[in-house]
């Protein structure tokens, strides 16, 4: 039975001017009626005129006028009969500026036409979820001590059938259970929300109420996140905050103003991307914002979300040159405003969905990205480690022989590694646009590449922090990424590729099984070298350390294809040490050699401690070693 439609109230508009609105999406827009037609409600303070055009009045401008309520807010609304599900509509929007008239897609709509169409469409958000165990338990999953292994994907571009795009609902099956037999503990869907330009990626968007229509419909994108649930598969969503497209069906001068977006270019214009700059000191738009937010966590069981390019909120310089910015108040290039939006915002979602999870796409070193506001900080849970992605596919890429030089850049993460709540991210940013793909960084002949890539995926399993692998990446795919078809699916069967894919299987069982791997990641207590020096060698050692008396975890990395026999390590406790991951055994593709899967520590002082391992480190390879007490 379909709800009452909500009204909005004098106290609705009173937290809509003053900005701490978070659900105006309960108002806002069109909510169909029980008895047939819709209440429509849209903000455009400086219009003449705002009616309802749609399929059910043949397009006509002067069908369905919505009247402006009389308290100066500057909303519009009335009740439209005739308004059925599916029906498509615009707002035509006569301004009080210029003469301007336009026809605006709602900003608070719900579903679009399939692009290029732009209009929005009445829609109900009825679904019957069945989730209640993952929504139950996810706070668990979701922690800062969890492991988290994201599989960042785009819909469009993961698999296609007979050409086409797979609906969401085909898109769940085939996702969770490929996700399930890799053990991703998450999906990372870069934007779904609607975009008038596929090859944005989602990242022009349009309707920040919308999941896209190319994929189906609201109901099918809920099937999507509710059948992942029930897989024990968390998802995340990107969302763009920080700017959006000029198209003029779009948010841009809406209502023949600048509403959304500051009015002076050096503000309101981001010159790298071509797009318009959100007004975060404007007290609605900040409430149309964390509304967003809030509505896919509410309306769609979303997991959390990944906030892409927050260092262009942060700096109002960024991607400007001198003189085509306007500094704060005090001078600085600090954006005051968008940092009390994202600490605002921050605070809003961990209030009412503690459960979550908010992840900050930030690229500068600003301090405290993933620290609590009451500390200063902006808020998020979690950063993505741009810093430890750019060094350690330096570092990859330059030949074994000058590894050497480069050796700090392997290590260096490590001194600002629990500055902040790190996710490490190998994304869709680093194989596309004339980048290559991973193995396609990787020096060497063949052999070489897929042993050095399957050690890039160990160290970094091993290191501190979460972690996220853009699709394909999972099995070495050659090419790098294009959106306009799918992946070389028909690589992944491939003896060495197939190989790489059983070892993101492997890592991502082994780090869900081993506290020590995912515990304590934020805090310098669940990390210890054992050799972070060994430059000449190129050599790396270190413990992974569970709370408690947990066993820790040892991991050696030999990255030169020089094999080392009789290599001494020390430990810190007497026993076996079990063999857990050896990137170079065969399964993976490599030449088989190791420790015939355990090694007995023996009291020979090494590396300041008293016990030590006597270890076989094959060419271009990292071992994982679990202690064991010895029987």
């Amino acid at each position: 039975m379909r709800k009452p439609v909500p009204v909005l109230t004098e106290q609705d508009v009173y937290l809509f001017r003053e900005g701490t609105h978070g659900r105006l999406y309960d108002h806002f827009g069109c909510h169909l009626t029980a008895d047939g037609g819709a209440q429509f409600c849209v903000w455009a303070p400086n219009a003449r005129q705002v009616s309802v055009i749609g399929d059910w009045n043949g397009w006509q401008e002067n069908a369905n006028p919505l009247a402006v309520r009389p308290d100066g807010s500057g909303i519009w609304e009335g009740l439209v009969p005739g308004v059925r599900q599916g029906h498509a509509y615009k707002y035509k929007i006569s301004s009080n500026v210029g003469g301007y008239v336009v026809e605006k897609a709602d900003p608070f709509g719900v579903l679009c036409e399939l692009p290029p169409a732009t209009a929005s469409r009445a829609w109900t958000l009825d679904y019957n979820w069945s989730d209640a165990h993952w929504m139950g338990s996810r706070g668990a999953r979701n922690g800062l001590n969890a492991p988290m292994s994201v599989y960042e994907l785009h819909a469009g571009s993961w698999r296609r059938k007979d050409g086409h795009f797979l609906n969401y609902r085909e898109l769940a099956h085939a996702l969770g259970d490929y996700l399930s037999e890799l053990e991703f503990t998450h999906v990372e869907l870069m934007p779904v929300t609607e975009h008038p330009f596929y090859g944005s990626w989602g990242y022009q968007t349009t309707g920040y109420f919308a999941p896209t229509a190319r994929y189906g419909t609201p109901q099918d994108l809920m099937y999507f996140v509710d059948h992942l649930h029930q897989r024990g598969i968390g998802v995340i969503l990107d969302w763009v905050p920080s700017h959006f497209p000029s198209d003029e069906h779009g948010l841009s001068y809406f209502d023949g103003t600048h509403l959304y977006e500051h009015a002076d270019r050096r503000q309101g214009f981001h010159p790298e991307w071509n797009s318009a700059i959100f007004n975060f000191g404007r007290n609605e738009i900040r409430c149309f914002l964390v509304s967003s937010a809030m509505y896919w966590f509410e309306k769609y069981h979303i997991d959390g979300l990944r906030v892409d390019a927050v260092a262009s909120m942060l700096y109002l310089d960024y991607a400007r040159s001198q003189g085509d910015w306007i500094p704060n108040r005090f001078g600085g290039r600090e954006n005051l405003e968008a940092i009390d939006f994202l600490r605002f915002l921050n605070q809003s979602v961990y209030r009412d969905y503690p459960d979550t999870t908010m992840i900050a796409e930030e690229s500068t070193a600003w301090p405290m990205v993933s620290r609590p506001t009451d500390m200063g900080g902006l808020g998020f849970g979690l950063k993505w480690n741009m810093g430890w992605m750019h060094d350690t596919l330096d570092y990859f890429r330059h030949d074994p022989v000058y590894r050497k030089y480069q050796h700090n850049q392997l290590t260096f993460s490590l001194i600002y590694a629990f500055n902040e709540n790190f996710v490490l991210p190998l994304s869709h940013d680093e194989v596309v646009y004339g980048k290559g793909s991973l193995i396609g960084k990787m020096p060497g002949d063949d052999w070489q590449m897929f042993a050095n890539l399957r050690a890039l995926y160990a160290y970094m399993w091993a290191h501190p922090g979460k972690k996220l692998l853009f699709m394909g990446g999972e099995f070495g795919q050659r090419s790098e990424w294009t959106h306009e078809g799918e992946l070389e699916w028909w690589v992944s069967d491939l003896p060495e590729h197939a190989g790489v894919k059983r070892l993101i299987r492997d890592l991502n069982h082994v780090y869900r099984s081993e506290p020590a791997l995912h515990t304590i990641d934020f805090a310098s207590d669940g990390f210890e070298w054992v050799d972070g020096g060994n430059a000449e060698m190129s050599v790396i050692a270190f413990l992974r350390k569970a709370s408690g008396d947990g066993p820790p975890v040892l991991v050696v990395c030999n990255l030169t294809p020089v094999p080392r026999a009789n290599f001494l390590v020390g430990v810190p406790r007497r026993g076996t040490w079990r063999e857990i991951i050896n990137t170079d055994a065969r399964d993976y593709g490599g030449s088989g050699w190791g420790n015939s899967g355990a090694v007995d520590s023996v009291p020979v002082s090494s590396h300041g401690r008293v016990e030590s391992v006597n270890l076989n480190l094959p060419p271009l390879s990292a071992l994982l070693l679990r202690w064991e007490a010895r029987g």
